[in-house]
């Protein structure tokens, strides 16, 4: 077996699961952290690479009809970075970087709650360990290591207007939020036939994310007015004529504010907190060389997605809560890795993610062809690239009350996401 060729395979059958695991998405994943980089020859070791994903997701139900044949799902940009130092001759670290979890939505129209635009994303980076021990033909290595995720999220709601169609300004909700974690692993390698079994897990985060809601201060009085109108209506009907008058008047006055408020552009900000978690996982990556020059490999991973119920936001403007309930999720990744020469190597996979939704959102299966390759150029680099094509298969909420206007069951048809992503790797 050609032993040059399969070490080139051995990069390159890693790069294709990070790759894959960045075009599709149980939840919110996006990218991995590049651990792998800890198994590659060279005392100093770096990769970088960017991975750009386009979905296409387009409503056919929901409550605000404008929406139906409109999509919804943004583009996104995955950067991913990994250093690897070798200690000693059996002990190396690698620090790693890259966006692991996301999702950004921009409707058309407002949603029936208002919501015309939302984003998030985790940051992780980390410092992995692995000390490797000789063991029959080959290397028994045990993994560990600590993160940092940092999270970023932003949400833009509508308001609609004030009586004489006076069109409020959108609300702006900004938070942040900072958690540690942990992964610990085992893997088994013979390097000479490109054999290696890795077990890998990594501990969930939960946040409390501080940051601000601001909101028009137009609107906050128009709701006031709205809401003294409507008592001065109660009180007119129990026959409380001079109530009614104090009420009324009451409420031309702060809707009058609410105009003048409107015309200055005025906002009112309050600190704002959103809990919720993210789920820990567990993966099992194995590839081996299974003739001269061909590679095979695979993955299975579990994320407990079950954790995260609700995104839950507290301020002293307003509370809101988004449903989930996920259940958990499982990736599958299959497939084969080919040396066509000592420089240039090419693979193609396979991938299944399971969706995590049970009828609260629109989480569904996600079927994933990627192709990539990698080329060596001679004085100690490599250029990576891949393509995916992603089929997401059709979903339809069921949970929610069919009332018009107010709440009621979205659904969306198949649909599909392109990835490309583009690398670069150094070793001395």
């Amino acid at each position: 077996m050609n032993n040059l060729r399969l070490k080139a395979l051995l990069g390159a059958g890693c790069f294709s699961l990070a790759l894959m695991g960045s075009v599709h998405a149980g939840g919110f994943s996006r990218g991995s952290a590049d651990t792998d980089i800890i198994f590659e020859d060279g005392n100093f070791n770096m990769r970088t690479s960017v991975t750009y994903v386009s979905p296409h997701r387009e409503f056919t139900k929901n409550p605000n009809p404008a929406l139906v044949g409109t999509e919804y799902t943004d583009d996104y940009v995955i950067p991913s970075a990994a250093v690897k130092f070798n200690l000693t001759d059996n002990f190396r670290c690698a620090g790693t970087m890259v966006d692991n979890n996301g999702g950004s939505t921009t409707y058309d129209f407002p949603k029936v709650s208002g919501k015309l635009a939302e984003e998030f994303t985790t940051n992780e980076k980390a410092v992995t360990c692995g000390v490797k021990f000789s063991l029959g033909r080959g290397n028994l290595w045990l993994l560990g290591g600590g993160f940092v995720e940092n999270l970023d999220y932003n949400r833009v709601n509508a308001l609609g207007s004030l009586p004489g169609n006076v069109v409020l300004p959108n609300a702006n909700l900004e938070l942040a939020g900072q958690d540690y974690g942990y992964r610990l692993g085992v893997a088994y390698d013979i390097p000479e036939i490109a054999l290696r079994a890795q077990l890998m897990y990594r501990s969930g985060t939960s946040y409390g994310a501080d940051g601000n809601l601001t909101v028009p201060t137009a609107a906050l009085l128009g709701a006031q007015a709205k809401q003294l109108q409507a008592a001065a209506v109660a009180a007119l009907g129990q026959g409380n004529i001079p109530l009614a008058q104090q009420l009324g008047a009451q409420a031309a006055a702060t809707l009058q504010q609410a105009y003048l408020a409107a015309a200055n552009g005025l906002d009112t900000t309050a600190p704002a907190t959103g809990t919720g978690n993210l789920p820990q996982s567990v993966e099992l990556k194995l590839q081996s060389g299974i003739a001269p020059g061909w590679l095979a490999f695979g993955s299975v991973k579990w994320m407990d997605w079950s954790v995260q119920q609700a995104l839950i936001v507290n301020s002293p403007i307003t509370n809101t809560i988004d449903t989930y309930n996920w259940k958990d999720g499982w990736t599958v990744t299959g497939g084969v890795g080919h040396a066509f020469t000592e420089r240039l190597s090419g693979l193609v996979s396979l991938t299944w993610d399971q969706g995590v939704g049970t009828g609260w959102d629109l989480t569904s299966d996600t079927y994933t062809l990627g192709i990539g390759g990698s080329y060596k150029d001679g004085i100690g680099g490599e250029l990576r690239g891949g393509v995916g094509l992603s089929y997401l298969t059709s979903a339809t909420e069921t949970q929610y009350a069919e009332v018009p206007g107010v709440s009621g069951n979205q659904a969306v048809k198949a649909g599909y996401a392109v990835a490309l992503n583009l690398g670069y790797a150094l070793k001395w």
